[in-house]
């Protein structure tokens, strides 16, 4: 696989506030990328930076382009996505679909079209009659109808129902994304996608503190249900955090072999909210 994303010690400073300290990382082609952080973290700045919205220190490679010196042809091949709730109010489908098509030239004005052709929207329409989950279509509309070879989707179901996030990343799967495409999502739902992604990093303190692919992932960490009897055994093992469900332990371990755990009680894999909760205690302390 080749690299989209290639980079290595980010630094960015907001007066005294560190914002990237040294963060490094790879995205390959073809795979679709959860970032994951708690507030202030260092999302956003990873972002920016990835779409030269910001000056940074550090090497960094998007598509084989530097996004500080050669940010319009990167935006050829980029779409973004900050919130798909925020429209202007005054604009109709019809305006929206021609703004697009006259800055993106990998935009398809027959695909939107059709997409949007099963749906209640109407060329005329104004994004202040549609409900948000319209507004949702109208996305993802503009979206799929663009040839993009990445896709960066920051908190971009922010605000809808459960349904209309749902069905946001159902499409999303179905009718965009392919082996030629790269996704990477920044999130709080951390439960909503994790069923499409293939790969995870975790951000802290402007770092990567985890990347892994979530093959890798449900390999590396196991959840076990401990009985009483060990406890004590199991706590000698190291867990990386333990909590109480209905009275008994649940640890969670990093690298520790299968078969070692299995007498303990009942083993699963972590899920990343689980994951992400575990590894990020002492931030939130």
């Amino acid at each position: 696989m080749s690299a989209v994303i290639t980079a290595t010690g980010l630094r960015k400073q907001y007066g005294r506030q560190t914002a990237l300290d040294g963060a490094s990382f790879t995205v390959e082609a073809g795979r679709i990328v959860g970032l994951i952080g708690p507030n202030g973290s260092g999302k956003t700045t990873t972002l920016k930076a990835l779409l030269g919205l910001t000056p940074f220190e550090g090497e960094l490679s998007v598509l084989g382009l530097d996004p500080r010196t050669q940010r319009e042809a990167l935006m050829n091949e980029v779409c973004f996505i900050a919130d798909v709730a925020i429209l202007p109010k005054w604009l109709k489908v019809k305006e929206a679909i021609a703004f697009v098509e006259g800055v993106h030239p990998r935009f398809n004005r027959a695909k939107a079209e059709q997409y949007l052709a099963n749906t209640k929207l109407t060329p005329d329409m104004k994004v202040k009659a549609m409900s948000k989950g319209m507004v949702v279509q109208l996305h993802l509309a503009l979206v799929m109808a663009i040839d993009a070879r990445l896709l960066v989707l920051d908190e971009p179901t922010l605000g809808l129902d459960i349904l209309y996030r749902k069905q946001f990343y159902q499409n999303l799967l179905e009718d965009y994304f392919d082996e030629d495409k790269t996704i990477l999502i920044t999130t709080h739902q951390i439960e909503e996608v994790e069923h499409i992604l293939t790969d995870l990093m975790f951000i802290e303190n402007g770092k990567i503190s985890l990347a892994a692919s979530m093959e890798e992932v449900g390999e590396r960490f196991t959840e076990v249900m401990v009985e009483p009897q060990f406890v004590a055994a199991a706590n000698a093992l190291q867990p990386l955090s333990q909590r109480n469900v209905f009275g008994k332990a649940v640890m969670l371990f990093d690298g520790v072999a299968r078969h070692q755990l299995q007498t303990f009680g009942e083993l699963r894999t972590p899920s990343v909210a689980d994951l992400f909760v575990a590894t990020m205690k002492g931030t939130y302390a």
